[in-house]
């Protein structure tokens, strides 16, 4: 069996399994980065996908909405591909690592102590790459919507800026240069950075499944995320969280400020966003619905083996007979 992940990874691996007859040859399709390309480098993406998909005996999405982009993109056959569980790529340690319970009222205030935040203040707050394919750019546009009409508002940045997709150099001035803006750099330490906001923000333009939002969620915090495949799994619109159109500052503003002024619908959806991933995303169930597949494979093979063997064995008999 070989079971291969991300559209480099996967391209190589169903090749390579393909070429050495492995019988079991698994793509996890964990993101298209076709949905937002264009020109040749959309077609080679496409290629690269339907190469992939064909060389795998089973393919695999980490969730619905991507499913159904695969589909329609005619990368894949319907029977062939389908979702484990819930989806998610590898669920979230609701109960150890991002249990709120663990993470006490003084981390969250040391952890605003040691950023530059202010006990009182309502903090947004973005974890991730920081590129112009996470929507950076419309984030910092509903910033300068909601600085004015909130004085006591921070935002928090924990990411990394890249060369590739690189964020324009004026929006990377402003970024640094806002005394309310508070760019941690990379931080692997995140629940200590969900206590200390109050809403999480990923204003991204695609997605396969985001761990973001269904880390927030388990930490009880809202998340305000955009409608494209992916976040629509992991945000449940008006009960977890709130999506929004992507590329579109105005109406994040919009969303962004509807828990800015109600404390109590950010408990409220804090509150069903962790009861959803206790129900639905644990990592244990992600690991039980992968044993199963493997465990279901496995067998199946086998029994194909032997049937093979079987009928070998049977057409060597009349052979011999024949002689």
């Amino acid at each position: 069996m070989v079971h291969a992940h991300t559209p480099k990874g996967g391209l190589l691996g169903m090749l390579a399994g393909w070429v050495a007859r492995t019988p079991v040859r698994i793509y996890h399709m964990r993101g298209l980065p076709l949905e937002t390309a264009a020109g040749w480098r959309r077609q080679l993406l496409r290629w690269t996908e339907r190469t992939s998909c064909a060389a795998a005996t089973h393919v695999l999405c980490v969730s619905s909405s991507l499913r159904a982009v695969a589909i329609a993109e005619h990368l894949c056959a319907p029977s062939k591909i389908e979702v484990l569980g819930s989806g998610s790529g590898q669920g979230v340690d609701a109960t150890g690592k991002f249990d709120p319970e663990r993470v006490s009222a003084e981390t969250r205030l040391a952890t605003r102590r040691k950023h530059g935040l202010p006990e009182d203040a309502v903090v947004l707050g973005f974890v991730g790459r920081l590129v112009r394919d996470k929507g950076i750019v419309e984030l910092m546009g509903a910033w300068q919507l909601l600085r004015q009409r909130y004085p006591h508002l921070h935002l928090l940045l924990s990411g990394v800026l890249e060369e590739r997709d690189a964020l324009p150099v004026e929006l990377v001035r402003a970024l640094s240069d806002d005394p309310r803006i508070h760019l941690l750099g990379f931080d692997w330490d995140t629940p200590p950075l969900y206590a200390a906001m109050d809403v999480v923000v990923l204003p991204t333009y695609r997605e396969g499944f985001p761990n973001v939002p269904l880390e927030a969620a388990a930490m009880q915090r809202p998340v305000v995320a955009t409608r494209v495949s992916g976040c629509v799994d992991a945000v449940v619109d008006g009960v977890t969280g709130l999506l929004v159109e992507p590329r579109d500052a105005s109406e994040l503003a919009a969303a962004l400020a509807r828990y800015i002024d109600d404390p109590a619908l950010r408990a409220a959806h804090g509150q069903a966003g962790r009861a959803r991933v206790l129900a639905s995303f644990r990592r244990e169930i992600l690991w039980e619905a992968t044993y199963q597949l493997y465990r279901e494979l496995a067998q199946t093979t086998l029994q194909g083996s032997r049937r093979h063997h079987r009928g070998s064995d049977e057409l060597l008999g009349d052979r011999a007979r024949v002689r």
